[in-house]
């Protein structure tokens, strides 16, 4: 009886839901600051948490720019993913399939089947790692059309995009999805491309991808590998000090949780995520670059001197370092604080239900009382 109930409240809510997003898509655009007025009063009434209508409003907002209305059906077209079998090429066949087109997977051990895979292909993906791309560009050319479409997603492009349009006589250009394990679409992801030669061969590409909820940056292959130092080599170089940083110092990882703040919790995650994925792929990552080298050396020697300034409990100079950061960087970051906020309440949220789900299948769980544990110590 119970589970009828909320089924029949769930299909309400979904019912309702779905009107929502329509009365959305058809309005003038409305911010979620006003969508998020004139309803603390009826929330408090009804005893729902304001954060629970603070995701709905969110939720049903970022679900207009995803299209679910039918898009111009173009033909299908036959793409080859060279290294396709990965975790990105696995991604883009099934987004490719799912838009009708015919994917074909070349693996290192499948070469036999260039020919056919390759020179009657209208899209060649390369999706293999940094290390072998360059090598394996060289090795498909000889075998694809001029018409055949070129591209690749590695996390450098300069010298990538140079060596297709030297290898190539073709359409070529560099694609750099922004994202990585648990993404099922490229609903607000950002895609990097840089341009290379006839992009108008990749129009039916980006269209899918925009189509698909996707955010295009466009910028030259030399802008791209700039910025990623800071994106992807700095920022990786310091998850994974602060993961090896813990493993040596033998941290409760499961105990801490338990006492952490949803930042630390978070800080936690994106350790979890940068080490579930490929050892080889996140070190390439870092060493692909001198550039990238260098800017990790020039971290380590940042934190090298802040780390000289707590031992000698120099506290003047360490909030000076604080103040300087801030007054150079708030004005650029301040846009990302409602951003984080989001993510922590959202945290907060997600584990405030896991809690729910523990004390149903264990009454006593999360007392204070049944945390207590007789010592010694207690009686003093």
């Amino acid at each position: 009886m119970f589970q009828q109930k909320l089924t029949e409240i769930d299909q309400q809510l979904i019912d309702l839901l779905s009107k929502r997003i329509a009365a959305l898509a058809e309005s003038t655009p409305i911010s979620t600051e006003e969508q998020f007025t004139n309803v603390t009063l009826s929330l408090a009434k009804a005893s729902v948490p304001e954060s629970i209508w603070k995701n709905l409003v969110i939720s049903t907002t970022a679900a207009v720019n995803n299209p679910s209305s039918p898009v111009t059906e173009l033909p299908p077209r036959r793409v080859t993913l060279i290294g396709g079998r990965g975790m990105m090429g696995r991604f883009f066949s099934q987004r490719l399939s799912a838009a009708g087109h015919h994917v074909s997977i070349l693996e290192q051990d499948g070469w036999e089947q260039a020919e056919p895979l390759l020179g009657k292909a209208n899209l060649v993906l390369v999706c293999v790692p940094i290390e072998f791309t360059i090598e394996v560009i060289r090795k498909a050319v000889k075998y694809l059309a001029p018409t055949t479409a070129l591209a690749d997603i590695a996390s450098i492009k300069a010298p990538i995009v140079q060596a297709m349009l030297e290898y190539h006589s073709g359409p070529v250009m560099g694609l750099h999805p922004m994202f990585g394990p648990g993404v099922k679409s490229f609903l607000s992801q950002n895609v990097v491309v840089c341009p290379g030669r006839e992009v108008e061969a990749f129009q039916w590409l980006v269209d899918l991808i925009e189509n698909d909820g996707g955010k295009l940056i466009v910028c030259p292959p030399e802008e791209h590998d700039e910025i990623m130092v800071a994106i992807q080599a700095i920022r990786n170089f310091t998850t994974f000090g602060l993961g090896v940083f813990l493993a040596e110092e033998g941290i409760d990882i499961r105990r801490s949780l338990d006492f952490s703040s949803p930042i630390f919790r978070l800080e936690i995650g994106l350790i979890s995520r940068l080490l579930s994925q490929s050892a080889p792929m996140i070190v390439d990552i870092m060493l692909a670059t001198p550039q990238r080298r260098d800017a990790i050396c020039r971290l380590a020697n940042t934190f090298q001197k802040l780390a000289q300034f707590v031992m000698q409990c120099d506290r003047d100079t360490l909030i000076h370092e604080f103040k300087t950061a801030h007054s150079c960087l708030a004005e650029d970051i301040n846009c990302t604080l409602e951003e984080s906020t989001h993510v922590i309440d959202a945290l907060s949220t997600l584990l405030a239900a896991k809690e729910v789900g523990q004390k149903y299948k264990h009454p006593s769980f999360n007392s204070w009382q049944s945390q207590t544990r007789y010592s010694p110590q207690m009686d003093k």
